[in-house]
């Protein structure tokens, strides 16, 4: 089974991620069965990848025969620490654009609003673009965890064998960002709050890392073991009101949760540095179905 290819479109500058609603009186099936009807994602034209995703629940009740083991939707927030929640913000589905210019972008965006009208209704919208090349906007590099190309199918995909295979579950959220305040910490201060240098982001020895560094609260292991996530964010807003679209890729869910827990410290009461800094405004858990279970749902192909 085929993961949708726009997942791992590495270099698109241009970002536009729609969050839909199914409209009264509507099916979820009719939502699959418009969504699979979008050119964009079976194949790359117009310039643009096209990634979408379903509420776990929507997407299990229409497939269940390729829905992953453990997803879920985002249905209640996350409480750690001193009461600090992560708020949880669930849609029907998901629809990421992604281009090398904006008009391409927005163009393409339009038309899948459009073909969808009447089925789904926008619930939320939110643009995005690459800062600096591949840093965000704390100035640190994005992703440098990330598996190379070769590997990322094998940690943003569900392996061939198990249900779903071929199915990403994705965490979106939009992360504000308390600039100023950031930058008040200078570079030392920051670099301890990521556990990174910030020019060429070495990892910090550790013996020298805060127990609340993002590194540290980020990284979730089982044995020894990593389970890596594949994080495609991307920055969002302008001057006055910022901050990161965090898109991270995984096999399963269970990963991704208990990612957002260590850094709400609600795992051993110690929360992330860094949400001391960025706000979460959303949350939600989208199943990106394969491209071969999406094409079940798609109509036939015109000669």
């Amino acid at each position: 089974m085929t993961s949708q290819p726009g997942i791992f479109g590495l270099g698109t500058p241009e970002h536009c991620y729609l969050e839909l609603d199914l409209e009264p009186g509507r099916t979820a099936e009719e939502l699959v069965r418009g969504v699979a009807g979008l050119t964009g994602p079976l194949s790359t034209t117009g310039g643009v990848n096209v990634v979408v995703g379903f509420r776990p629940e929507l997407w299990a009740a229409v497939a269940p025969g390729d829905a992953p083991a453990d997803a879920a939707g985002f249905d209640e927030p996350v409480v750690g620490a001193g009461g600090y929640r992560m708020p949880a913000t669930q849609h029907d589905a998901w629809v990421w654009v992604a281009g090398g210019d904006r008009t391409a972008v927005f163009d393409n965006a339009r038309a899948v609003l459009a073909a969808l009208a009447g089925v789904a209704r926008v619930a939320a919208e939110l643009t995005g673009w690459l800062y600096r090349h591949d840093r965000d906007l704390t100035g640190f590099i994005d992703g440098t965890e990330n598996p190379g190309l070769l590997r990322a199918p094998e940690v943003a995909a569900v392996p061939a064998g198990e249900p779903g295979a071929g199915a990403s579950v994705v965490l979106f959220q939009a992360w504000r960002h308390d600039t100023a305040t950031w930058e008040s910490l200078g570079e030392y201060g920051q670099e301890r709050m990521m556990g990174r240098t910030k020019v060429d982001s070495v990892e910090l020895p550790d013996d020298e890392q805060l127990p609340s560094a993002h590194v540290v609260r980020t990284t979730v292991e089982v044995d020894g073991e990593e389970r890596q996530v594949f994080r495609r964010n991307v920055a969002y807003g302008g001057v006055t009101d910022h901050g990161t679209a965090f898109v991270g890729f995984a096999r399963d869910r269970w990963r991704l949760h208990e990612m957002l827990r260590r850094m709400a410290g609600a795992t051993d009461g110690v929360r992330d540095g860094l949400t001391g800094f960025l706000t979460p405004l959303t949350g939600a858990y989208y199943t990106c179905p394969a491209v071969e279970a999406l094409a079940r749902f798609a109509p036939p192909e015109e000669d």
